[in-house]
């Protein structure tokens, strides 16, 4: 029975926009006695199910936490497998992205990556950009506050060129220069893991976005889960600042 069967309260429509922390890749390798890496390659399988969930669900776009700028600290060798793993992952899954209407884009600061690393980006990058059935965003080497503090930097340089004046920087001037700045902020916000944080993901992006934790570590989340995740937003009141009884009455007008 659909949730707003059992309660009656209207469904909101599905979310636009999902972003998902992956998180709990080691612990599910951990708990197998198999090395980090394993639970990494594990969780390319789940990337591939919820890209798929989400075209199917009619997802417009989906932004997924692969690798922050803090997972640098990692220990060497499984930094150098993830490294090798996002390379194979581009080299085998760009063309299925592809022919599935799916376009990529990868967001983060990549100047840090290898140059090998870089070029497989840019060429994933191109081969899909005519995809308009899901915009599907990586990030990678990405932080949230670098994301603010890349656009703060931006918009001082128009003032230092005289585009612009103090006064000007506004909050869509500044959501104008991050890295989404052309879709729609996240509606709905998923980590695996059972960890409840953003860990510096999206931070400004996430101002009124749902959250919804799951217990399940990231190699064992695919199709059911993302349709749990969806059901439970789907049943909640979004208010942006405003309160039941208004949100009720403009329902009603």
């Amino acid at each position: 029975m659909a949730p707003e069967e059992k309660s009656g309260a209207p469904r909101n429509p599905p979310p636009r926009h999902i972003a998902i922390i992956m998180d709990g890749n080691n612990r599910w390798a951990k708990q197998r006695l198999l090395p980090s890496l394993a639970g990494h390659k594990a969780g390319v399988d789940s990337v591939r199910s919820v890209i798929e969930g989400c075209a199917e669900l009619g997802v417009e776009a989906l932004t997924l936490f692969a690798f922050s700028s803090e997972n640098w600290k990692r220990p060497p060798l499984e930094v150098k497998g993830l490294m090798e793993l996002f390379k194979l992952a581009l080299d085998r899954e760009s063309k299925r992205l592809q022919k599935n209407g799916i376009r990529l884009r990868v967001i983060g600061d990549i100047s840090g990556f290898s140059a090998s690393l870089q070029k497989k980006i840019r060429a994933a990058e191109a081969l899909t950009a005519e995809g308009t059935r899901l915009q599907l965003n990586i990030a990678a080497n990405y932080g949230g506050r670098w994301d603010i503090t890349t656009a703060a930097r931006a918009l001082a340089e128009s003032c230092v060129r005289g585009e612009m004046s103090p006064e000007q920087i506004t909050e869509s001037a500044l959501s104008s220069q991050l890295s989404l700045a052309e879709l729609p902020d996240p509606d709905l916000c998923i980590r695996t893991g059972g960890e409840q944080r953003i860990s510096n993901f999206l931070i400004w992006q996430f101002a009124y976005t749902e959250l919804y934790f799951a217990d399940c570590f990231w190699p064992d989340f695919g199709k059911d889960e993302l349709q749990k995740a969806i059901d439970s937003y789907c049943t909640r009141q979004r208010r942006f600042g405003k309160t039941t009884e208004q949100i009720e009455a403009e329902r009603h007008v």
